[in-house]
């Protein structure tokens, strides 16, 4: 109801002004202004079914009075037009003419002439009618002070070209509150009489339809690839009464399937905008999937392209912000279009007893890709160069930390964190390539890293922790530990941490109290995911979810 409040006032209100106004024209003219009136009146009419009728009375009565008072000020100033003089001012037309509210003013003579073609008997019969049937005769009567007039235009409108049968011609208000009209108000929705036989076409036809059987207001769209149908829909109603301020919601509501993998989906990412996203997996491909808002929930999506480059398992995937570049690596670093699927770059590692174990991309403006090898070693390079640009030996006390295991960059891109397998964390300034601090953060090995907005850190382990770190602080600031799952994928979404486990859990968790219960537990359905869960990522805009699984398969639920 609130939402719908808003729209009034923030939407219809100041919309209504712009229509009705004769200070200004539309481009097109009459067949523009014309077609932004019916809409709106299309609006008006849905949130007075939605509301019903008390409710209209009292949400809606400045809505309904400013619409139906341009008819009285183009009454009020037809006599006028006919015998005033008319002046010219640079290349317009000009006229004057007195208002009841303004005692002398100046119009365009276009634009007035404009108002009349749009607000003309048609018009008011389009209008005044529906409106009469949805909240009854007493009630328009209060909340229309022009009711008279705009109930005499509209009768010349029938007279004139009647859109209705014969039979509805000598259609007279009655004096009970409810108007009819060839149909019956049940709750707040109009049901329309089976032998009703509405044949002609005209302006009305944004309230009759094109069908004889019933009102187009209270008729399904018609059925397409692109509307909201299922699961889509009950997301939708349900997406639109929430707080956008408030917590990640999970309801399970399976939206889409992304099948084409014929192995385990290890790595998800969406790209900017959430309209694609790239998933890589153990079946040596990386696949582009449109994001598209269509379907009833069991939709199975194609790729729009397969890169197949990779001699072995993908486990990273991403973009690199400045140049719009995919960057894959199975050990070998891939540089790709997106848009072609054509190879730009690759990068093997050095020694090939060390092969590259991680790799990430710098936000923009920097153009470089970072990575991670077995012997510790961290290395940057620039696509737009050749060779390596840095090179830096991560080690804690003196001694190589292990293997790096995972990497993450700060929204800034001024320090690189890296995860090892025997748990420590060691931060670098990427800017220096100094070490900032190193600390045995896990007691087994770092599954993912991710670093958020004020300094933070936030990691995962096989000992089963979930911990979010203060960049230079020795102590975590928050820490979630489990007894039986491990979180090995997880996801930020603003101030909370939207995690994965094995066991097909999802959690939500609060950044400022992760000490504490989880926000909310979701256990996956069978229904609407099978599999393992394996890979994970939030779509923060769309508030969704992309869940990879070990069969390949990818579901995007709400």
């Amino acid at each position: 109801m609130d939402m719908l409040m808003k729209i009034n006032q923030d939407v219809l209100l100041p919309l209504l002004d712009l229509l009705t106004t004769p200070k200004m024209g539309f481009p097109s003219g009459v067949q523009t202004r014309t077609a932004v009136c019916l809409k709106t009146l299309s609006l008006m009419a849905l949130i007075c079914l939605r509301i019903g009728r008390e409710m209209v009375q009292q949400h809606m009565a400045d809505t309904l009075r400013k619409f139906f008072a341009v008819f009285s000020l183009l009454h009020s100033l037809k006599p006028q037009l006919d015998n005033a003089p008319l002046r010219m001012v640079g290349e317009v037309v000009v006229v004057d003419v007195c208002t009841p509210e303004e005692s002398n003013v100046t119009y365009e003579l276009g634009v007035l002439e404009e108002l009349q073609a749009v607000f003309n008997p048609q018009m008011a019969h389009a209008s005044y009618v529906p409106f009469y049937c949805l909240i009854g005769d007493i009630a328009i009567r209060r909340l229309v002070p022009n009711h008279e007039l705009v109930w005499q235009l509209s009768h010349l409108s029938r007279q004139v070209s009647s859109p209705f049968p014969s039979s509805l011609t000598n259609f007279h208000p009655p004096d009970s509150e409810s108007g009819t009209f060839g149909s019956h108000l049940i709750g707040n929705r109009i049901q329309v009489s089976q032998d009703a036989d509405f044949g002609g076409t005209s302006s009305l036809s944004w309230v009759t339809g094109h069908t004889p059987e019933d009102s187009a207001l209270k008729q399904e769209l018609p059925r397409s690839g692109r509307s909201l149908q299922g699961n889509w829909l009950a997301y939708w109603q349900y997406e639109i009464g929430l707080n956008q301020q408030d917590h990640f919601h999970f309801h399970q509501i399976r939206l889409q399937s992304f099948l084409g993998h014929s192995g385990t989906a290890k790595c998800i990412a969406p790209l900017a905008g959430e309209d694609y996203f790239l998933s890589g997996s153990k079946d040596k491909t990386v696949k582009l999937w449109p994001l598209y808002n269509h379907g009833d929930g069991t939709q199975e999506v194609e790729p729009r392209l397969t890169y197949s480059e990779h001699r072995k398992s993908v486990f990273y995937v991403g973009q690199l912000d400045c140049s719009q570049e995919v960057v894959s690596c199975d050990g070998t670093v891939h540089l790709w279009d997106q848009y072609t699927g054509k190879l730009i770059r690759s990068y093997e590692a050095v020694d090939g007893k060390n092969p590259i174990t991680s790799v990430t991309t710098m936000p923009a403006p920097h153009s470089s890709v970072v990575l991670g090898s077995a012997d510790s070693v961290l290395r940057f390079i620039d696509p737009r160069k050749p060779g390596l640009q840095h090179e830096f030996r991560l080690a804690y006390n003196n001694s190589g930390a292990g293997l790096i295991r995972y990497l993450a960059v700060s929204p800034a891109g001024r320090t690189v964190a890296a995860g090892f397998s025997t748990g420590f964390i060691v931060l670098l300034d990427a800017r220096t390539g100094l070490v900032l601090k190193g600390w045995p953060a896990h007691d087994g090995d770092v599954l993912q890293m991710k670093a958020a907005e004020g300094n933070l850190i936030i990691s995962s382990s096989t000992d089963y922790s979930l911990t979010v770190w203060k960049d230079l602080e020795n102590k975590p600031l928050r820490q979630y530990k489990s007894q039986s799952d491990h979180v090995h994928a997880f996801d930020i979404y603003g101030s909370e941490i939207v995690t994965g486990t094995l066991s097909n859990k999802i959690g939500v968790y609060s950044m400022a109290d992760i000490s504490l219960s989880p926000i909310s537990s979701t256990k996956l359905s069978s229904e609407n995911f099978r599999g393992t869960l394996t890979s994970l990522a939030v779509l923060p805009t769309k508030r969704l979810l992309l869940l990879g699984s070990e069969n390949g398969a990818i579901r995007l639920l709400a």
